[in-house]
């Protein structure tokens, strides 16, 4: 009798009533053919496999996260708090032990959602991993979380979020930016003041395989696992690398992200992108639960992979050695050098931002202060094409008191200035405020 070997608990949501458009690449058929799957295969019927309801996020629970501008309920529908509250769901069952680990396959999908938004881009309005992330470590005290995004577009969202926070090690591999949207995701990205190096980007080139994607596994992600030491690990589990995904360029199949999930080992899982929806979905998603339960996915094959299936190309597999030797020599071996700065010190940046999907345009002026104590607080001024200019402050938890002191400065000042909306978000005292 087939048994798993770690508990592990599944959440479905299909999102029936959400679509960007009826033929849109994200739409509920992403889910429906992986239930079909998961229920021919009888993985429900597996004692240690348990499915969840899912429940809808709230409004402060995305306010932990976000500045959603003009509120929460213009950039959301009833689809994209429920896809957030699945991924609570799963954390809940796993930090009370109840399973081992968790699979939330939901959608919409959350991974390009930024700190600020103005709409939807990338297919994605709220980042549902850092939703769940943020109600991790307000309900059970975790501080330590490692991300390893996995899916085929860069996750510049879920960098954004955590560009600041030495707590939070964000690892993304994806194909390359300069192939694909939305064009970062480089080395080079490593995250800012108070967190310099807690960002790693692996740009992997167009037709890597899995040979390509478990030696950087092995070779480099998880090294820098061990050596960070995260309470948890969240796997933002995009499919989209699949050789048969439409909208990418790459050659990862359904046993090869069996294999990758089963040493990678997360805690939580979370679907994102994907889109080849019956000829890779339901079979990618049914190695991935039965790697996450522990149980054999040598068995694992899409109905077209021999037909379809090409290895990656001695080319590439040269190209990727290059690229982990580089990284490892950067993030292992001690080539990577923190740039001084005063204590104290505001450091500014700019960035011009688009949604894709809403046709926005956006200008961002960030400034953080420079802080050898905690994460820092941070403001950003944001003006979009839709009219709105905004102010957002952050003030992290376990700030220190200069840095309390400065965002609340940073939000009286903006109160009585020309922003239409100036946003409070004090992670600090779970406190969150609107002027």
């Amino acid at each position: 009798m087939l048994r798993a070997q770690r508990k592990t608990g599944l959440i479905f949501f299909p999102a029936f009533d959400w679509a960007i458009s009826p033929d849109h690449p994200e739409r509920e058929e992403r889910l429906l053919y992986t239930q079909d799957q998961v229920m021919e295969e009888g993985l429900l019927d597996i004692p240690g496999i348990l499915e969840y309801r899912v429940r809808p996020a709230t409004y402060d629970d995305i306010r932990r996260v976000h500045f959603c501008v003009p509120d929460e309920a213009a950039v959301t529908t009833e689809s994209h708090l429920i896809s957030a509250g699945g991924c609570l769901v799963a954390a809940d069952a796993v930090l009370r032990g109840e399973v081992e680990s968790a699979f939330a396959l939901v959608r919409p999908p959350g991974h390009h959602a930024m700190r600020v938004v103005h709409g939807n881009r990338g297919f994605c309005n709220i980042n549902i991993e850092a939703v769940m992330i943020e109600h991790i470590r307000s309900h059970y005290g975790v501080r330590k979380v490692a991300i390893v995004d996995t899916d085929c577009h860069h996750g510049d969202g879920t960098q954004d979020i955590y560009w600041h926070d030495p707590d939070t090690l964000f690892i993304s591999i994806h194909q390359d930016g300069h192939t694909l949207y939305p064009g970062t995701g480089f080395p080079d990205e490593l995250g800012g003041p108070n967190a310099q190096g807690k960002t790693v980007n692996i740009p992997l080139p167009p037709q890597t395989g899995e040979k390509g994607f478990l030696y950087t596994l092995d070779e480099l992600v998880l090294p820098l696992l061990e050596d960070f030491e995260p309470e948890l690990v969240i796997n933002s589990a995009g499919q989209d690398n699949h050789f048969n995904d439409p909208i990418t360029n790459m050659n990862f199949s359904a046993r090869g992200y069996a294999i990758l999930n089963a040493r990678l080992k997360p805690d939580i899982a979370v679907l994102e992108g994907g889109y080849a929806i019956q000829n890779a979905l339901p079979y990618v998603n049914v190695g991935i639960i039965m790697a996450m339960a522990g149980m054999d996915t040598s068995f694992v094959k899409e109905p077209n992979y021999e037909k379809d299936y090409r290895p990656q190309s001695p080319e590439v597999t040269r190209h990727i050695e290059q690229l982990v030797t580089a990284l490892k020599e950067l993030f292992l071996h001690g080539g990577f050098k923190k740039k001084p700065h005063e204590e104290g010190h505001i450091l500014e940046r700019k960035r011009d931002i688009f949604y894709d999907t809403d046709g926005i345009q956006e200008r961002q002026n960030e400034k953080i202060r420079c802080c050898s104590r905690c994460a820092g607080a941070f403001a950003i001024s944001s003006t979009a094409s839709t009219g709105q200019h905004i102010m957002g402050v952050h003030i992290p938890i376990a700030a220190c008191p200069a840095c309390r002191k400065t965002g609340l400065e940073w939000f009286q000042k903006g109160s009585k200035g020309a922003f239409r909306y100036v946003y409070l978000q004090d992670r600090d005292r779970g406190l969150y405020d609107v002027a």
